[in-house]
């Protein structure tokens, strides 16, 4: 599985057999929103958005961004990943 910046429609995406995972998100000066994960029900309980959390903050990372967590799943994620946490706009 790769991960996806799909830029056009502002999301990662993570394809499987069947589905797309998504993460929406917003970007603007130097900051970007992680806003809503979608994990179609044929795809869930297989660990897929945590997959996509992690891409998408290691691609944060890499880029030199801070990150807001407006969806719940990501806030969750940072919970238990501390390894990210200093990602976190303040």
């Amino acid at each position: 599985m790769t991960l996806r910046d799909n830029i056009a429609l502002s999301r990662f995406e993570l394809d499987v057999p069947g589905a797309t995972v998504v993460l929406n998100y917003k970007l603007a000066d130097g900051v970007m929103k992680l806003v809503h994960t979608e994990t179609p029900p044929a795809a869930r309980g297989r660990g897929l958005a945590s997959q996509l959390v992690q891409g998408a903050l290691d691609n944060a990372r890499a880029r030199g961004l801070k990150v807001v967590p407006v969806c719940w799943f990501v806030r969750d994620y940072l919970v238990k990943h501390p390894y990210y946490r200093a990602l976190v706009a303040v």
